[in-house]
């Protein structure tokens, strides 16, 4: 079989597999609900019950398509970011941003007891977080990007994204020392990510953001392949680094970001989907690779939201829990059978 068609095969597949896992993440839960009426309120109809009409529409459509772009934005940003820092390790959070806006969370939720009671109040609500989260990233990203403008070595910029990374969580733990059990428990939960309780308002905001910072990653596809040489064999192909690099950083900013901002810190994904992708299509090519992250991180997504919430538990795991215990012994499995891949 040619690359091509096998490439093609894959991509059929896995746009099969994620809409599948689409239609399985909408009919099963603590209340199981069956394919023909989750069919029929997609399209406008009514289902047998009311309460699984208000379930599909209020509840579980808007938490599944925030795990699909959860699982694009974050796996197309780690894709990026081993490729421009040239380390497999590197992932989406490798800026600090995570930290930014963990340590924006953190001040709103452990250290709203030194604000005024009605700021407090409107803090303390999920838009409240959200904001206080964007903040922190934003604020993080504009730190790296400034840092960006004077540092040419790229490896220097990873340097200072954990280091602003270890600065923020410093202040973060100090803030959880010194804070109640009930603050502490409330951060704890937002720090374990969630894909539930977000309005349709907020999906917009998540789409949209989601969309930008994918247009922009598109856009760096031709200068990251580029960057596979390095950044000297890339400069002579007439990539302009100096733009390259402020608008990867950016879209990683955006993409990571705003998932954050609504879904909290959510890991493994933007690590492990990039090493699963290279794996099945056997290649460098970020034309393929983008497209490849794109339907493995919203299919894996998908898998572990709907593993969040088994059949008739109303026990809902946390997300990274689930990402985690589901991706790990993946991406070990397929690094040892990487040989048999490959033939």
């Amino acid at each position: 079989m040619t690359q091509h068609r096998r490439h093609t095969l894959l991509f059929t597949l896995l746009s099969i597999g994620m809409a599948v896992f689409f239609l399985w993440d909408l009919c099963y839960g603590s209340v199981r609900i069956p394919l023909p009426d989750v069919v029929r309120t997609l399209f406008g109809g009514e289902a047998t019950k009311t309460s699984w009409t208000y379930i599909v529409w209020d509840f579980r459509l808007p938490k599944a398509l925030t795990a699909v772009m959860a699982g694009m934005a974050l796996s197309v940003s780690g894709l990026m970011m081993q490729t421009f820092f040239r380390n497999p390790l590197a992932g989406p959070y490798v800026l600090g941003l995570s930290s930014g806006s963990s340590l924006a969370v953190a001040f709103v939720v452990m250290g709203s007891a030194f604000l005024p009671g009605s700021i407090a109040m409107a803090l303390a609500s999920p838009y409240g977080i959200a904001a206080a989260s964007c903040i922190g990233s934003v604020v993080v990203l504009f730190a790296v990007l400034t840092v960006a403008r004077r540092l040419r070595d790229t490896m220097s910029i990873l340097i200072v994204g954990l280091m602003f990374g270890s600065f923020t969580s410093a202040i973060t733990g100090i803030l959880s020392y010194l804070s109640t059990a009930e603050q502490l428990q409330r951060f704890t939960f937002w720090s374990l990510g969630s894909l539930g309780n977000l309005s349709w308002e907020a999906v917009t905001i998540v789409a949209i953001g989601t969309g930008i910072g994918l247009a922009l990653a598109a856009f760096c596809i031709k200068a990251l392949d580029a960057l596979l040489l390095g950044e000297h064999y890339a400069q002579t192909l007439g990539i302009p680094m100096a733009r390259t690099r402020i608008c990867v950083l950016l879209s990683v900013g955006i993409l990571a970001g705003v998932i954050t901002a609504f879904a909290g810190p959510i890991a493994f994904v933007g690590l492990a989907v990039p090493h699963i992708a290279r794996l099945l299509f056997r290649t460098s090519r970020h034309s393929v690779l983008f497209f490849a992250t794109l339907l493995l991180g919203g299919a894996i997504m998908l898998v572990c939201d709907a593993l969040c919430q088994f059949p008739g538990l109303e026990i809902q795991l946390p997300i990274n829990a689930v990402t985690s215990l589901l991706g790990a012994p993946m991406v070990i499995w397929l690094l040892l059978n990487k040989r048999k891949w490959a033939s």
